[in-house]
């Protein structure tokens, strides 16, 4: 491998940009030219062989004459996957353990190795089972693959996964998280403290064998996919009285004070939690149990709403009524989350038309307007009670002419101020009884719109992403929008192609709603809320200068205007939802710790940043630096 990293090196003197092509030829000659029994060479070894050289042989390392500014350019050659980090951040993706549903939807998988609504092949599915479902365990070994794929991991988003929150014991959701955030500040004991931990696992008798689970599981699968027992009926009989699942639930316990201790560790720790998402669903959003993710530093809920039409909902067994999910994102938004939602077509009693005025509806309604959507098809999975359904021929997947025609309609009345996270889900094709198995479904859509000359407004479209931010050409754009509680801001940076560099989102709330809601809400009157600042880019380490737009300053000067629109408003006091590895960025910027939030004081004899300013500002210091 050395001779690969060489002739890249050689390559890199000679010009400014190495093309993709050369690296695979380079890979290609090595492996044509070693014996059929020596080691064969990809791009995902590369990094760990640089590193190893690097840090173990410095005679070498020397000999290779490697700079700060050439070693910056072969990392960029080096990294696989870059899109992974190229929102600003590392996102690691964790799995509850299986645990009763307190839901039993018609299209929702059964997968009893699994927590409902998940299967074993998904690739985070996958991890968890590896590792014991251990949040500890799943952090190590994510950060391992990500650090020997060349992505810097000094800012982690956490995306909680696996059915519904609320459905598990309080004192398991406060362990959980305690142990995610240990993960992280454990630094270079964590790879060790995995192998002890490992040892426990198998002390109580588990083991992470495929062979091994899918026997554990086989004769009460076969009778749940049969219709003779329910997912719930069949936990029961697996994992409530397993002597080993038993024993190791009596340990997954902890206190706040254990939580607090944790999370205070992070706010100065090499892998810092900038991020923490959790799912559940609406019928569970309660001020108190909003009051609770608060408090394990959640910043972000994702939802599964699947649909707007009551009749739709009742047919697909999702027992909820549009109310109950409009009083939802009202909570949400007063408790200042991001809001993330699942939307589905092609449900069981949906048409064409009535998914594209349904998804309408999400996006324009003042009731709901999600900051994210997962907006993705119905897929017909073996085991769930959709299959009658399908055999008796009342439901039907599209086609992949009528399901690009829906996705094209919904991705065009998506909004600027929304994102749409992805398309499809994780789910192996094998696992698909009947619907789309097409993992570059997004691509289609996209093309499409492409060539029928349209343009796409939603924000993972119009991400920097990778590439290098020209800061001279940012300028500020601010668009509003109306809630049934809040008057909402988004305040985003864009170049003159219109691609987002960064945004803000700040709620301004409505003090009637408050006013006649009870009063365990966390804010009160003339409170504004910043409910989310994110940079795009490629990932910038802690306290040093990254490629892309982070570290420009521009995360501050969108709080500044976000704080004098406010003051415009009359309103006396700025709320922001931080992320436990942000708390120090808000206190630097005037912010105090406050209870559930941050908070700063709008002082009205201040200067005050227009947004004009604020654009000629970002120009000035783009001419000066």
């Amino acid at each position: 491998m050395e001779t690969i990293l060489l002739e890249i090196l050689n390559e890199l003197r000679r010009t400014e940009s190495l093309d993709a092509k050369f690296l695979a030829q380079s890979i290609h000659r090595y492996n044509r030219n070693i014996s059929k029994s020596g080691q064969h060479c990809s791009k995902k070894k590369l990094f760990p062989y640089y590193r190893r050289i690097k840090e173990t042989d410095p005679e070498r390392w020397a000999s290779w004459g490697i700079d700060e500014a050439l070693e910056k350019r072969l990392l960029q050659v080096l990294q696989v996957k870059p899109r992974r980090t190229a929102s600003g951040v590392a996102t690691i993706t964790v799995i509850t353990k299986p645990w009763r549903c307190s839901s039993d939807c018609l299209y929702c998988p059964n997968d009893l190795r699994m927590p409902k609504s998940y299967l074993s092949d998904e690739p985070a599915c996958q991890r968890a089972e590896m590792n014991y479902f251990d949040p500890y365990l799943q952090v190590v070994s994510r950060l391992h693959v990500l650090t020997q794929m060349g992505h810097l991991t000094d800012k982690i988003e956490l995306i909680i996964l696996g059915g519904t929150w609320s459905d598990y014991p309080a004192s398991y959701q406060t362990w959980f998280v305690s142990e995610l955030f240990r993960a992280l500040n454990d630094g270079d004991d964590a790879e060790q403290n995995a192998l002890e931990r490992r040892r426990l696992y198998e002390g109580k008798g588990l083991s992470t064998g495929k062979e091994e689970a899918v026997e554990f599981v086989a004769q009460l699968q076969h009778e749940v996919n049969g219709g003779m027992l329910t997912y719930n009926q069949a936990w029961e009989l697996l994992y409530r009285d397993n002597t080993a699942w038993k024993g190791i639930a009596a340990e997954q316990v902890c206190d706040f004070n254990e939580l607090t201790m944790q999370q205070d560790r992070n706010e100065k720790a090499c892998h810092r939690v900038v991020g923490l998402a959790i799912e559940t669903r609406p019928d569970t959003v309660t001020a108190d149990s909003l009051n609770l993710l608060r408090r394990l530093g959640c910043t972000k809920v994702q939802m599964g709403i699947q649909s707007l039409n009551p009749a739709i909902l009742a047919l697909n067994r999702r027992n909820i009524s549009p109310e109950r999910i409009q009083e939802a994102f009202e909570l949400l938004r007063i408790f200042g989350f991001k809001i993330h939602t699942h939307f589905m077509v092609n449900l069981y009693g949906a048409d064409a038309e009535e998914d594209k005025r349904d998804y309408e509806r999400l996006v324009t309604e003042k009731a709901y307007l999600p900051d994210e959507v997962k907006l993705y098809p119905c897929v017909l999975v073996e085991g769930t009670k959709l299959c009658e359904h399908y055999a008796d021929g009342s439901w039907r997947a599209y086609s992949e002419n009528e399901l690009l025609d829906i996705l094209i309609a919904d991705t065009l009345n998506t909004p600027p101020f929304m994102r749409i996270s992805r398309m499809v889900r994780d789910i192996s094709a094998h696992d698909i009884v009947a619907g789309n198995k097409k993992a570059n479904l997004r691509q289609l859509v996209e093309d499409r719109i492409r060539m029928a000359g349209k343009t796409i407004a939603e924000i993972r479209y119009r991400e920097i992403s990778t590439d290098a931010t020209d800061i001279e050409g940012l300028v500020f754009e601010m668009l509003t929008y109306e809630t049934t509680v809040t008057q909402e801001y988004f305040l985003q940076w864009v170049n003159p192609e219109g691609r987002i560099a960064g945004f803000l989102r700040l709620s301004l709330p409505n003090n009637d709603s408050l006013l006649q809601r009870p009063s365990a809400l966390p804010i009160g009157p003339d409170e504004a809320m910043i409910r989310e600042v994110h940079i795009y880019g490629k990932v910038a380490a802690l306290h040093r200068d990254g490629e892309g737009a982070q570290h420009l300053g521009l995360g501050r000067q969108l709080i500044e205007v976000a704080c004098n629109i406010a003051k415009a408003q009359g309103y006396k006091k700025m709320n922001v939802i931080s992320s436990v590895g942000t708390r120090e960025y808000y206190r630097n910027l005037g912010f105090s710790d406050n209870g559930l939030y941050q908070q700063k004081t709008i002082h009205y004899g201040a200067t005050r940043t227009t947004t004009k300013e604020a654009t000629h500002q970002r120009q000035s210091r783009a001419v000066s630096s």
